[in-house]
């Protein structure tokens, strides 16, 4: 065998030792030649498939599908909040048909969206399933025999020793098992493998991913979500009829809303008085009673720790103010009383809202007609002449109402849903004064502005009521969402943080009878820890084969000289 030969053959010997740290798949050249690839439609098939289902491209399907959640997470999403998806289409008239055309307002419904979910998922199952296999016949089969040149490799020691190579190998396989290694003898070595955790822990990883996916699928489908606003003392049952909206998905069913029910009694909402952080929330939290159907039991939502029933919970998501009024009509008798929930239009809960009396008013003829107050409503005041009517604090420490009247027909029996927190003011009319000016009047609590011409009064009562709105919302694929971030999070740093390794331990008997002992290790990744490991076996293998004392150069024998080759005579080397 000519030497050319010889190196060939150890190099396939050293890429043998360090194939299959990795259950990547080889890339296959068998199909293209020079010039460019020959291939017929199963070709291209596999060739695709090989593509989709390689780490790149699920690396760039992870990315483009989180990149497309976000104009989800910054335009409103109409499943979420139709009432914010159509502001933002009003008053962005120019983008909303770019926006409908793309699905903005959609996202997670979206063709485009499902597209990128649905290839990733397929894509990471074919990544997967075969790296699997390839896995388990890793894990059953023994770590793979030493190359004839252990030297070659990165890390690499040396030395000799006068113990026999039997006890040398006997002695490095106990080693190696004491420390973990899967090893055995293969001919004149030891061959030890360790790290398979690392594989174990990207695939974990993967197979992870897979869940989080089948579990976000799962919730959009058997999900359910509504939300409620409740005044203090008012209470909810959880049945269709009592939200105030409502939304599920597709395979959901109303036979799987969770039988509970629950009343608000009171909400505690504290604010900082002072300094930079005036106004921010110190205590936010609402008081309930609930039910499943035996006694009632007590407790406290605050923001973030939700009441949990069953498969639901209940989110407290916003706070704001129920101001009590009375409504009469001309004859003194009382057609409206109750608390308004009043919707906040900024920090300090500066609220607006409507007062609308549909039924039992009569006016001063008693023709039957319909009252409507547009509601302006400030916790706190600044003070008359300051030029301003916004809050200046969130808490109730100086309440004032501001009321504008009006009469006709609120609109509410023309069969077109309309918000109970808005005036229709097409087909009513502002009441006047004498003078022909439009009646409005700011109110104290307890105050009581009368309506012109017999029409009536209204009363700011001093009871101002505190609502809060909930969110009931039943998720059956968070548990298993959970399961998989966590799974993925640990897979996630075996695969960072474990490295998979060869060692090989060689005892011969040199030709002059000391034992030679050869370590050589092999990593998946380069490491500085490698050869520190190396070391620490080397020297704990020392202990059974201790280091041979090097032979003194005086006691060598100096080799005897040749004698000096007869000079030519003279004649012939002259020619």
């Amino acid at each position: 065998m000519s030497k050319t030969d010889t190196t060939e053959t150890e190099r396939r010997a050293d890429e043998a030792a360090g194939a299959q740290l990795s259950t990547a798949p080889v890339e296959d050249r068998s199909e293209s030649v020079i010039g460019g690839p020959t291939l017929g439609i199963v070709g291209w098939v596999r060739w695709f498939w090989r593509q989709l289902t390689s780490m790149r491209v699920a690396l760039i399907l992870l990315f483009m599908l989180s990149l497309g959640a976000v104009p989800g997470s910054l335009i409103p999403q109409t499943g979420v909040d139709e009432i914010k998806a159509q502001a933002f289409k009003d008053a962005h008239e120019t983008l909303t048909p770019l926006y409908e055309k793309l699905q903005f307002f959609d996202v997670y419904s979206s063709v485009w969206f499902s597209a990128i979910y649905i290839l990733l998922f397929v894509s990471l199952i074919g990544c997967i399933v075969p790296r699997s296999w390839q896995f388990v016949g890793q894990i059953r089969s023994r770590p793979p025999g030493a190359p004839k040149r252990l030297d070659r490799l990165p890390a690499y020691t040396t030395w000799r020793t006068g113990a026999e190579p039997e006890q040398v190998r006997e002695a490095a396989l106990t080693l190696l098992k004491g420390r973990r290694f899967r090893a055995h003898t293969a001919g004149d070595a030891i061959a030890a493998e360790k790290g398979y955790l690392r594989e174990a822990g990207n695939l974990a990883f993967h197979v992870a991913l897979i869940v989080m996916l089948v579990a976000f699928a799962w919730g959009q489908l058997f999900k359910s979500e509504g939300g409620k606003l409740i005044v203090e003392g008012d209470g909810f049952s959880n049945t269709l009829t009592q939200y105030d909206d409502f939304k599920s998905g597709s395979q959901f069913g109303i036979d799987e809303l969770e039988p509970f029910s629950f009343k608000l009694d009171a909400f505690d909402g504290t604010y900082e008085k002072n300094g930079p952080q005036r106004g921010t929330p110190r205590t936010f939290e609402a008081k309930v009673s609930y039910s499943e159907g035996g006694a009632d039991k007590k407790a406290v939502i605050r923001v973030n720790e939700p009441l949990k029933v069953g498969d639901s919970k209940v989110y407290l998501i916003a706070h704001g103010y129920a101001p009590a009024v009375t409504v009469k009509d001309g004859r003194g008798k009382v057609v409206f009383h109750g608390a308004v929930p009043l919707l906040p239009v900024d920090n300090n809960i500066t609220s607006t809202g409507a007062i609308k009396v549909m039924d039992g008013y009569r006016d001063k003829n008693g023709k039957k007609e319909q009252l409507g107050f547009q509601a302006f409503f400030v916790p706190t005041f600044a003070g008359a002449g300051k030029g301003t009517m916004f809050s200046q604090f969130p808490g109730l420490d100086f309440p004032v109402m501001a009321l504008t009247g009006f009469h006709g027909d609120l609109r509410v029996d023309s069969g077109l849903p309309q918000n109970v927190y808005q005036l229709d003011k097409s087909k009513m009319k502002q009441f006047t004064d004498a003078s022909g000016n439009k009646l409005a009047q700011r109110l104290l609590p307890g105050e009581t502005m009368t309506l012109p011409g017999g029409a009536g009064s209204i009363t700011f009562e001093k009871d101002v009521k505190e609502w809060a709105s909930f969110q009931i919302s039943q998720q059956p694929g968070n548990g298993l969402a959970l399961t998989g971030a966590i799974a993925a999070i640990a897979g996630l740093t075996g695969s960072l943080f474990i490295q998979r390794r060869r060692v090989w331990v060689r005892a011969v008997r040199g030709e002059d009878g000391v034992t030679v002992v050869e370590m050589a290790g092999l990593g998946r990744s380069e490491s500085a820890k490698l050869p520190e490991e190396l070391g620490d076996l080397a020297v704990a293998l020392t202990a059974d084969a201790p280091p041979a004392p090097e032979a003194d150069p005086e006691d060598v024998p100096e080799p005897a000289e040749e004698p000096a080759e007869d000079p030519a005579p003279s004649g012939e080397a002259d020619k």
